[in-house]
């Protein structure tokens, strides 16, 4: 099996990199915001955040503690939410006090989802009604264009992790195949058999099989024939 070496295979983006050129990005193409919040679940109850702002982390944070505000009800609803004037807003009391606080006046959380992965994207503006048009313009090719990029790097590297796995057998499929020998020559078995022992000894050892079967090859299997003649009477 022929695989690229592993300083020569790509590097997917990381997530976090991916949330926070999602947030700078959409900061861009919408003239009239003041900053955006990115935010990201892709496995367990945990978000992560990115913010181009420091300021702005608060008025996230409160949504995830009391969980209510955009975000929840983006989520909830599966549709942007759009907040033309907080100065008029009755939804979210706890929200609405610590956007005003930080000078906010309008905001607009567009909700993205795609195998399983849960992106949010938030502007803010410090003026009413500035963020009307955010919903249909590129902010929210940036936002779907983010989540498809986030949920191929998932995959990407679910797949890495698989091909190491199976390179990680083959490197150690010879010394097992060498252990196993032993132990059929030291038993008379045959090879499923002797397969099966040493897998046996492997559990009993808690230790990996590649491990078990070094050892083996080590000691041509001297001191193991009382070991592996008890665990045939068992199996």
């Amino acid at each position: 099996m022929f695989s690229e070496p592993e300083h020569q295979r790509p590097h997917p983006v990381s997530p976090v990199g991916r949330l926070s050129r999602l947030a700078e990005q959409s900061v861009r193409c919408a003239p009239a915001s003041c900053g955006a919040v990115a935010t990201l679940a892709d496995s367990g109850p945990e978000r992560r955040v990115t913010a181009t702002h420091p300021d702005l982390e608060p008025l996230v944070s409160v949504q995830l503690e009391c969980g209510e505000g955009p975000i929840p009800t983006a989520l909830d609803v599966g549709a942007p939410v759009d907040t033309g004037d907080l100065l008029a807003e009755e939804r979210w009391p706890g929200y609405r006090a610590v956007a005003l606080e930080s000078g906010v006046r309008s905001c607009v959380t567009l909700p993205f989802r795609r195998g399983g992965i849960e992106v949010t994207l938030s502007l803010y503006s410090f003026r009413p009604g500035a963020l009307d048009d955010a919903v249909s313009g590129p902010v929210s090719i940036l936002g779907e264009e983010a989540t498809a990029g986030i949920a191929r790097d998932r995959r990407y590297r679910a797949a890495l992790a698989e091909v190491e796995q199976l390179e990680a057998a083959l490197r150690t499929r010879p010394v097992i195949d060498q252990a196993s020998g032993i132990v059929m020559h030291v038993l008379g078995c045959d090879a499923q058999k002797a397969f099966a022992l040493l897998r046996t000894l492997s559990q009993h050892a808690n230790r990996k099989l590649s491990d078990v079967a070094e050892g083996v090859v080590r000691t041509k299997g001297r001191g193991l024939e009382d070991e592996l003649s008890a665990l045939t009477r068992l199996s």
